[in-house]
């Protein structure tokens, strides 16, 4: 019996997770992908007119089944992977391609979605369907419908390739982040960390076989308290250089020559389908819409940052001289976040660590579900019979005020080995409506928290709770979907748009009301005090400058691999370099490079697309601005949200669903003035 072949016999059709073995993902999708073939022939070879029903709807069905199984693999493959899961991965992966394929290329298939594409206009289509139809038409388009038989073959041979080598790219990252360990055998070497790390780097030491004594891993909760608060400076060094040179390092981990193949076969791919680059090709479906806007906004943003995080790096050298720390020239990347916490820290009279016993997860998470109800009705039941892949994870039922069910909530918060770094938000099953039933969708997001020691809870830090606020964000998103097609539901968006609904979110953490709702101390149960919220926001912007250069940096370092010729690239670490020097502050260290471990552009679809997290804050500091105008949980206003963006998916244009809730386009101004940047 393979579970995915059969119907779930679960709550809600939830994924057995209980009953999938490794077995059955390359039959199951070997199943599905025959099933797809035969829906997709029954398409083709309809004697009846082509209609919107009976090819648009009707393929967008076709492939259900390959769906299933490829959702619950890739987010096992990054959540809970293994040997025999990665082994899997390198069948798994170009199967998928080549079906993916050979409905894009299909000649016939295609002439019956042109059929209907030609005739759009007198089909009476509610802007859904028409974005349905726009979207398959174009689907096949930009994915060689056009191209001669030979083309279309080297198509398939640049996209079996990718599939196999982006899979590549991840393991070599992820084992590079799990072969390093820095054993401390000396307590006194561990001055300056907080009690919480010092005790989650001994129980660490202790999963790993070194009882008694201290470690630190590459993994966030163990690397970001370390490089901010050890006064260890050699330590700072040591691990600054391991978590910089990941997979740089020469040796069979090696992702240099990995990341030059992916990006030329990329642009490769480009040039077959008649766009000079890559990021063309993606621009092209963005609403950014061309490579000069993004970098026009770039250089935009950096024109007003770059004056300020001269002075704010110019102050922070100058801080570190006068406090005992090194002189301004010999200030390294590794003294960065050391010296800002201890410069905030002056600046303010304010510790960050003070804030941590207040946000302890389960309350930070209970947070989230009391913002949801405020402003959307929501309500979030755990339910222990939902099957679950890994014992960390919890799944909940979200309900609706009326007590209806809204969809499924799976949370996912604390590293583990076979666990990618990093916070991202998925979905094992997305929302659509089929023969007059709405399937609601099931919605994950996935953490890489600090984990409970012997003797405290999981506290997290402020940046912490706005990233479970950013994902929760996400979810939101896909679960809260009205869509009727799954193509377009739920976060099936342009990738420039897909973080507004993240983003605004987060705006909530930084809120007195929002925080009186559940910041309370984990051991005496006192609210949060008034002077620390006060201090959060007067803290936020501190050293905007230095952080909004560090994401354009990656903005343009991401458009220069993918909107130039790579063929060009000789040396990896030059071209990185180059890409990024109008954002340098600090000379770089050279063994350091950030390109071949930029799972965002080289595996996680944000090729030609790392802009829209800035991109993306001028829409949600301009969408914030309606809330603060009738109160941050007016409901109001979060119905007009609901409706028009979390609601719609992707079925109208973004920028049409954004006027519709704002009344204009949105104003970097908003932007601006938040970040301290005018």
């Amino acid at each position: 019996m393979n579970p995915f072949l059969h119907k779930y016999e679960t709550p809600f059709e939830t994924v057995p997770f209980d009953l999938i073995k490794p077995e059955h993902f390359l039959p199951a999708l070997q199943e599905g992908i025959k099933i797809a073939k035969q829906n997709i022939e029954a398409i083709k070879n309809s004697d009846e007119k082509p209609t919107f029903s009976n090819v648009c709807e009707q393929l967008d069905q076709a492939g259900e089944i390959v769906g299933k199984v490829a959702g619950v693999f890739y987010n096992l493959h990054s959540a809970e992977s293994n040997d025999e899961i990665q082994n899997i991965a390198k069948e798994f992966s170009p199967l998928l391609t080549e079906y993916s394929n050979d409905i894009q290329l299909d000649p016939e298939l295609f002439e019956k979605v042109r059929a209907v594409y030609e005739m759009k206009n007198s089909l009476n289509l509610n802007s859904e369907e028409m974005m349905l139809l726009e979207k398959q038409y174009k689907g096949f388009v930009r994915n060689g419908a056009m191209l001669d038989e030979a083309k279309k073959e080297k198509l398939r041979e640049i996209d079996k390739e990718l599939s196999n080598i982006s899979l590549e790219f991840g393991d070599n990252v992820l084992k590079e982040t799990n072969d390093f360990l820095m054993i401390i055998d000396n307590q006194e070497e561990l001055s300056g960390l907080p009690e919480s790390a010092v005790e989650a780097a001994a129980s660490l030491a202790k999963e790993k076989g070194h009882e008694g004594k201290w470690a630190v891993s590459l993994d966030y909760p163990s690397y970001i308290p370390f490089m901010t608060y050890a006064d260890n400076r050699d330590h700072r060094e040591t691990l600054y250089k391991a978590f910089t040179s990941k997979a740089f390092k020469g040796n069979e981990n090696d992702n240099q020559e990995i990341v030059k193949r992916i990006a030329s076969l990329r642009h490769e791919r480009a040039n077959l389908l008649g766009y000079a680059t890559h990021a063309d090709f993606v621009l092209e479906e963005r609403m950014a819409e061309k490579p000069t806007k993004v970098m026009e906004f770039l250089n935009n943003l950096l024109d007003k940052a770059k004056p300020i995080a001269v002075k704010e790096m110019d102050e922070l050298k100058e801080y570190a001289a006068k406090n005992g720390g090194p002189s301004a020239e010999d200030f390294k990347p590794w003294d960065q976040g050391y010296w800002a916490e201890k410069l905030k820290k002056d600046k303010y009279d304010f510790d960050s660590e003070k804030l941590k016993p207040y946000f302890k997860l389960e309350n930070v998470v209970d947070g989230v579900f009391k913002v949801a109800n405020k402003l959307y009705g929501l309500s979030f039941k755990e339910r222990r019979d939902i099957p679950v892949y890994h014992q960390d994870v919890r799944a909940f039922e979200v309900l609706d005020e009326d007590q209806r069910h809204v969809g499924v909530f799976y949370a996912d918060f604390f590293p583990r080995a076979g666990k990618r770094a990093g916070a991202w938000m998925t979905t094992f099953r997305d929302q659509h409506k089929k023969d007059g039933l709405d399937y609601r969708p099931h919605a994950s997001i996935v953490c890489n928290f600090t984990k409970p020691t012997e003797t405290k809870p999981s506290l997290l830090t402020f940046n912490e709770v706005l990233t479970l606020f950013h994902e929760f964000g996400h979810a939101l998103h896909g679960l809260l979907s009205r869509c009727t097609y799954e193509s377009v539901s739920g976060t099936s968006v342009y990738w420039d748009f897909v973080e507004l609904p993240s983003q605004v979110f987060e705006n909530w953490a930084y809120e007195k009301e929002c925080l009186d709702l559940f910041a309370v101390h984990y051991e005496t149960g006192e609210p949060i005090p008034a002077e620390y919220i006060e201090k959060i926001k007067i803290s936020s912007n501190f050293h905007e400058g230095r952080q909004t250069l560090r994401q354009l940096s990656f903005g343009f370092l991401d458009m220069k691999w993918h909107g130039e010729n790579p063929e060009q690239v000789k040396n990896v670490g030059d071209f990185e370099r180059d890409a990024m020097k109008s954002c340098e502050l600090l000379e770089p260290y050279s063994g350091s490079n950030m390109s071949v471990s930029f799972g965002h552009i080289f595996r996680g679809g944000y090729s030609a697309g790392y802009y829209s997290y800035k991109w993306a804050e001028v829409l949600d500091a301009d969408a914030f601005e309606a809330f603060k105008e009738k109160g941050i949980f007016n409901r109001e206003v979060a119905d007009l949200f609901r409706e028009n963006i979390l609601e719609k998916g992707g079925s109208e244009h973004p920028m049409t669903l954004y006027k519709k809730f704002r009344g204009d386009e949105p104003k970097p101004d908003a932007l601006l003035k938040r970040a301290g940047l005018i």
